[in-house]
């Protein structure tokens, strides 16, 4: 299983993506009708995070026998004019789901060398098409740039539309009529070596546009999601897309999601912040894992099921299940479970339930639960709507006289907040950038203005974000 410790894409940087666009499902999408343009010479960049699921799943496009880029099994494919046509896949597998990465493709079919007319970049470095490799024929045109064709993001060609996306773009460029580099959209961080994005600078051309996501409406204006900075106002209509899906995760500020490499008998929707079980119980855990510094998290269900959640030791993290809501390997966890008979179990680290059993006047099912933790000072603190829970029930706004959950949270060691679930309830995690059916009425940030909440991050603690781990984690 993959954890992200630590602070991968937590640099300061002089330019910062301030927001993504998560595609919740196959449906969602955006669609522009293109002018006449550069059909053999154009540039398309963007910033990709995705679910790590193994179904097809198209990127941009056009329909019908067009040209669209996806990825299926995890590699990376491009296909022209369907099997008549250009078609290029990689070996390379891109599944890390904890990990923002960028992607270009430079066409210029006017070359002469069949390599050179459709260029690939990874995190900034040219990647040889090394699986299918028919390249697309010397002067031959797309019906990217073709008048009157749409431009898609998020679907394409009929035949790519199974198996959703669940993924999340950022800083999304095309450019009409050059071939550019990676280098034109993203540079290396002289300090870490990672690959980071730039503010592009770039001929745009008849077609070209630029996507930051800043806007939250559903026309197809500058104030629509799909609103284009880049001076044309070539601006894309919204389909099945909400507010909620403007999110604050990005390649400058990556947040938490959970990990469907870390998971058992669990579906993942919503960008990795939903996971659903049917009769089994299933769990899943974070895509980062802190050891010190302290957090916070919010979860709520979306029905009656034995449920659990809290923090656990990465090394220890059980992937297989015996059908108990509280199978998880011995000690290494800290823990609340909540039962559909309203019951309240508190502190318990071995495979049996332990603790104590307290009944609640709040109904534990419909709640929606935050969670901090401080791995400075091994604490862990539960509330419920908002109240903390002080020793006999949720009965105190005030988090300072909160009871600290914890038995043994082991110092310095990499922990993990989880969720475990059964019977076809949906868990939404909220790591400071909440699902699509979750409900947000208030909005609430942590200390330094990253998440947003439903109650108030207790004082001193965080978001689990990379901006936010490179300065307290």
């Amino acid at each position: 299983m993959a954890f992200l410790i630590g602070g991968a894409n937590s640099l300061t940087a002089a330019y910062d993506v301030e927001n993504s666009l998560r595609f919740p499902g196959e449906s969602a999408e955006l669609t522009r009708e293109q002018d006449a343009g550069n059909r053999k010479t154009w540039t398309c960049s963007f910033w990709l995070k995705d679910n790590a699921s193994t179904s097809k799943k198209p990127f941009w496009g056009t329909p019908s026998e067009g040209d669209f880029f996806f990825m299926n099994n995890n590699k990376l494919n491009f296909q022209h004019e369907g099997s008549s046509g250009s078609n290029l896949s990689t070996v390379r597998l891109l599944r890390d789901p904890s990990a923002w990465y960028h992607l270009v493709i430079a066409s210029d079919t006017t070359q002469g060398t069949a390599a050179n007319r459709f260029k690939l970049y990874i995190n900034g470095s040219q990647y040889t098409w090394d699986d299918a490799t028919t390249y697309p024929a010397e002067d031959s045109e797309f019906k990217i740039c073709q008048d009157g064709e749409n431009f898609r993001i998020n679907a394409g060609h009929a035949n790519v539309t199974s198996g959703g996306s669940q993924i999340y773009m950022a800083d999304f460029a095309f450019v009409d009529g050059t071939a550019y580099a990676a280098s034109d959209f993203g540079e290396t961080d002289e300090d870490s070596g990672i690959w980071k994005p730039k503010k592009p600078s770039v001929t745009w051309g008849t077609n070209g546009f630029f996507l930051e996501f800043k806007q939250t409406g559903t026309s197809a204006n500058a104030s629509g999601m799909g609103a284009d900075t880049s001076g044309n106002g070539l601006h894309f209509t919204v389909t099945d897309l909400a507010a909620i899906d403007v999110t604050t995760d990005t390649p400058t500020n990556n947040f938490a999601t959970l990990n469907p490499l870390s998971a058992t008998a669990t579906a993942f929707t919503e960008g990795n912040v939903h996971a659903t079980n049917d009769s089994a119980v299933g769990s899943a855990a974070g895509t980062i894992a802190p050891s010190n510094g302290k957090w916070y998290f919010e979860v709520q269900l979306s029905g009656a099921c034995n449920f659990s959640s809290g923090v656990v030791d990465v090394d220890k993290w059980a992937t297989t299940t015996d059908g108990n809501i509280y199978d998880y390997d011995d000690s290494g966890a800290v823990a609340v479970l909540i039962e559909n008979t309203d019951n309240f179990i508190v502190d318990y680290t071995e495979d049996t339930a332990g603790g104590s059993r307290l009944q609640n006047s709040v109904n534990l099912n419909t709640a929606k639960y935050g969670f901090a933790v401080d791995l400075d000072s091994q604490g862990f603190y539960a509330s419920a709507n908002g109240n903390w829970y002080t020793g006999t029930a949720f009965d105190d706004t005030d988090f300072s006289n909160a009871t600290n959950l914890a038995n043994d949270i082991p110092a310095g060691t990499p922990m993990a907040f989880f969720v475990r679930n059964a019977d076809g309830v949906v868990a939404r995690c909220n790591f400071g950038n909440p699902g699509g059916a979750d409900s947000i009425s208030s909005g609430n940030a942590d200390a330094n203005g990253y998440g947003n909440f439903e109650y108030a991050v207790p004082s001193g603690y965080y978001a689990l974000c990379t901006k936010n781990l490179a300065e307290y984690g």
